[in-house]
C-alpha cells in the first residue's frame, strides 16, 4: 500500500492507539494488501477521550465498558453499582488504555 495513504490514515487515527504501537501499525499497513483498504478505511474506532468522559459521568452503570465491547464487565459494573464505587474510580484511570487495546484488536483483524 502507498506510504502516503498510510501516513494520512495514521495522522487521522493515531489517537485511537497506544503511541508505542503506531510504528508497528504503520509498517503492517504499508505491507497490507490493497483489497483490504476500503474496509479498513471505513472502520470506526472508539475515541478514548469520549470513553473517559462517559466513564466519569456514568461509569457506575457500566456504560463505559458496554461502549468498548466489554459486555461482561459492563454487566458486572451495572449489577454492583460500579463495584460499590471502587471499580468506577479504578476505571477512570484504566478505561482509555482499555479503549486503545480494543481498537488495536479491531485493526489487527485487517493485518
Amino acid at each position: 500500500m502507498e506510504a502516503q495513504k498510510v501516513d494520512m490514515f495514521m495522522m487521522s487515527n493515531g489517537k485511537f492507539f497506544e503511541s508505542h504501537n503506531t510504528n508497528v501499525i504503520r509498517e503492517r499497513l504499508i505491507a497490507l494488501d490493497e483489497s483490504k483498504w476500503p474496509m479498513l478505511s471505513t472502520t470506526q474506532f472508539k475515541d478514548p477521550t469520549t470513553t473517559l468522559i462517559v466513564s466519569i459521568l456514568a461509569g457506575g452503570l457500566g456504560i463505559d465498558r458496554f461502549m468498548i465491547g466489554d459486555t461482561g464487565m459492563g454487566i458486572g459494573k451495572l449489577l454492583t453499582c460500579g463495584g460499590f464505587g471502587i471499580w468506577t474510580i479504578i476505571d477512570w484511570f484504566m478505561i482509555q488504555k482499555a479503549t486503545r487495546e480494543k481498537n488495536m484488536q479491531k485493526i489487527q483483524q485487517f493485518m
